[in-house]
């Protein structure tokens, strides 16, 4: 059974930091590109940032610049540091595998990430 495990969320300030990190389990991580998705309050999950296989990143138009994913394939993770916040960023964060869309797998519980003065 496949199970994603995310953390690092909490509240922060506009322009402050955050990372994230999401423990995977029970799949083959180095056979699947991975993405952090997120999904704001009364808004549709949307896809944040990806990374492929080999390590090539791909970031939605918002986050540019401002979002870094990488991968540790020896502890099956994935993280995302999140710079420069903004209030919109405000939203449950969530990792699964595929480089858009909707993952594919289930999901796990997510990070809550709160970005306010």
């Amino acid at each position: 059974q496949v199970q994603f495990v995310e953390s690092g969320g909490g509240l922060v300030q506009p322009g402050g930091s955050l990372r994230l990190s999401c423990a995977a389990s029970g799949m083959i991580f180095t056979n699947y590109p991975m993405s952090w998705f997120r999904r704001a309050p009364g808004k549709q999950r949307e896809w944040v940032a990806g990374i492929s296989i080999g390590g090539i990143t791909n970031y939605a138009d918002p986050v540019k610049g401002r979002f870094t994913i990488s991968r540790d394939n020896a502890k099956s993770t994935v993280v995302l540091q999140m710079n420069s916040l903004k209030a919109e960023d405000t939203a449950v964060y969530f990792c699964n595998g595929g480089l858009s869309g909707s993952g594919y797998w289930g999901w796990g519980q997510g990070t809550q990430v709160t970005v306010s003065s």
